[in-house]
């Protein structure tokens, strides 16, 4: 309620609150179930109990106080989950502690006031399962130990380096080796990476020479290590981040759900994979921040991916949105092929998850469109729909055709969900510090990138895959526009800027895994000479674009600013190269009448 005087008559104005859905919403404050801000107290219970209230009810705001509340796995609610491309194959436990759990809700808003929630231990921010028209907004996410450790390097020689362990990086002397720990936990691995913080360049690294060092302590948490390092490539001013390579979390976790905004959320650290929607359709991530808090001094806010869509349907849209410090892919977007290991005569099919960090969860559901695939061309043999699906064992599903089983098929072959496939749109976003991809993409519905910055990712900026025999990610693409994109100096880690690399190990004649890829109105600013590459690709345009040249590193052996392999209708004109050498193509299993170009440097092999 607001009293506004005026030339003396009083109005009073009641305010309301708007739910998800538009309509004037009940408010749940999680103040009402013992939360305290700033109290540093445990508030797991009374977070759940709020959730637990929105239950059976519809058009509800759930409020967080302000300032800082604290969880931890006590009180907090268990589940096992299995996520995908984040599940260790073995037989420990799977059961993850979640914050925030949204479980059969509908039309439920939970608005964080700019509250800062800071996990400890390892836990899942927020988990949805089965809820429909939820929006998460104006929330912080931190780790309180994040799992990953970040130390500076102080002075280099030979035999000796100093480094300064940062304050969150909690780290043991025992006789003399280093080590790092966490709250209820211990590093048993020491991947890291490097951070050329003048330059803003990830590196692979590694530790090993420091675990094999003699590690004494000194004042301010900086450490001296005494060893060989005259093979290495240390530098002072770098940040190395380690961590443990096992995968046991995520940031936060969708699945079976529809209809779902995050909205001004700010992630600072996510342990596992990042913010993973997993069967799932229609997801908004607007304004989503995936960095390390300004005042925190770290680098790193991702252990692995940032935003990973695994199995979606519907509309896929990121706005706005920013990613900086993460040990893998800002964006990952994939289907699952399924590995085909029985075939009954009574049109039934055993199929099996084939990569040891992705089963667990079910994958195909009765009345969906299924389509059989080669693994070793990734061509498509026969498509089907589904009369019955259900998960048998931990990797392996029972499937059930609704019509006859074809002889073309056969055991070996893989087999991609169709229906799960989703529009993808990605705008107005920032990708940065990262030594692998910017985004991955496979998806047969339209993807459309535009207005974006890929800045100094390690490794390409865009990656469209699609395979049967590494991470068994589907699928083929066949309507994608990138345009009005700023790609600056990426790919120090791996060579070209877009990379279009399907894992057809066997060619097909006449037939193309991707389609129709349009790369138009872009800058890109580039060291080395390689732009584009290419294979198995029917329809790939690369025009009006823009090619300036940067001194940020020393240019590499390749002479080639494009490499195509096996594509066909390939149209590469009107570009405008602001460099000191001019542009060369390579063309690989080809003939001049494939290709459309004004560049005069071809080279048909």
């Amino acid at each position: 309620m607001i009293f506004f005087k005026a030339k003396g008559i009083v109005f009073i104005f009641f305010l309301t609150t708007l739910g998800v859905s538009g309509q004037v919403a009940d408010t749940i404050k999680v103040t009402q179930f013992g939360v305290k801000s700033n109290s540093y107290l445990n508030a797991s219970k009374g977070v759940r109990q709020a959730l637990e209230k929105c239950k059976g009810k519809q058009n509800i705001v759930v409020q967080l106080p302000g300032g800082r509340i604290d969880l931890w796995p006590e009180n907090a609610v268990k589940k096992e989950i299995y996520i995908s491309n984040s599940t260790e194959s073995d037989t420990l436990s799977k059961e993850k502690n979640i914050g925030f759990f949204f479980d059969n809700l509908k039309n439920v808003t939970l608005d964080g006031n700019n509250t800062l929630v800071v996990l400890h231990g390892k836990m899942v921010s927020f988990a949805l399962f089965n809820c429909q028209n939820i929006q998460i907004k104006n929330i912080q996410f931190d780790y309180e130990r994040p799992t990953m450790s970040e130390v500076t390097i102080l002075s280099v020689s030979p035999t000796v380096i100093e480094m300064q362990i940062h304050p969150d990086s909690r780290y043991f002397i025992e006789n003399d080796k280093i080590g790092f720990y966490g709250e209820g936990w211990k590093s048993n691995s020491y991947h890291t990476i490097s951070l050329d913080k003048e330059k803003n360049l990830m590196r692979y690294s590694t530790f090993g020479p420091f675990l094999k060092s003699k590690a004494i302590q000194k004042e301010n948490r900086t450490v001296l290590f005494e060893g060989d390092f005259a093979k290495e490539n240390y530098k002072v001013g770098d940040v190395l981040s380690i961590r443990d390579t096992y995968r046991d979390n995520c940031g936060g976790f969708i699945t079976l759900s529809k209809d779902i905004v995050l909205s001004n959320v700010k992630m600072h650290f996510m342990h596992g994979l990042g913010i993973v929607s997993q069967f799932a359709e229609n997801i908004t991530l607007s304004k989503v921040v995936v960095a390390p808090r300004e005042d925190s001094g770290r680098v790193i806010a991702s252990f692995a991916d940032c935003f990973h869509f695994s199995g979606c349907k519907g509309k896929i849209l990121v706005d706005g949105c920013k990613t900086s410090g993460s040990h893998d892919d800002p964006m990952n977007v994939h289907g699952t092929h399924l590995k085909i290991i029985e075939i009954s005569a009574d049109k039934k099919i055993k199929v099996q998850f084939m990569h040891h960090q992705t089963y667990g969860f079910e994958a195909f559901f009765a009345g969906d469109s299924i389509s059989f695939v080669s693994p070793q061309t990734l061509k498509p043999i026969v498509s089907g729909k589904l009369k019955s699906a259900k998960l048998i064992g931990k990797k392996v599903m029972e499937l059930v055709l609704d019509g006859e089983l074809s002889n073309k098929i056969k055991i070996g072959d893989v087999i991609e969900n169709a229906t799960w496939t989703p529009e993808v749109t990605v705008r107005n976003s920032w990708f940065e510090r990262t030594n692998a991809r910017g985004l991955l993409l496979t998806t047969r519905r339209k993807i459309l990138i535009e207005n974006n910055t890929f800045f100094r990712t390690g490794m390409h900026a865009i990656l469209i895959a699609n395979d049967a025999s590494s991470w068994f990610e589907s699928g083929a693409v066949s309507d994608v526009t990138i345009r009005n994109n700023t790609f600056e100096e990426c790919g120090y880690n791996s060579g070209t800027v877009i990379n279009i690399a399907p894992e057809n190990h066997e060619l097909v004649n006449g037939f193309y895994v991707h389609r129709n890829i349009r790369i138009e109105n872009n800058t890109f600013k580039i060291f080395d000479k390689l732009i584009l590459s290419a294979r198995s690709t029917d329809g790939l345009f690369f025009s009006n674009n823009t090619i300036n040249q940067s001194d940020l590193l020393p240019a590499e052996s390749n002479e080639n600013s494009f490499a195509l392999t096996a594509c066909n209708n390939a149209v590469i004109k009107n570009n405008k190269f602001n460099t000191t050498w001019k542009p060369k193509i390579a063309a690989f299993k080809m003939t001049k009448k494939q290709i459309k170009t004004d560049i005069k440097d071809l080279n048909i092999k």
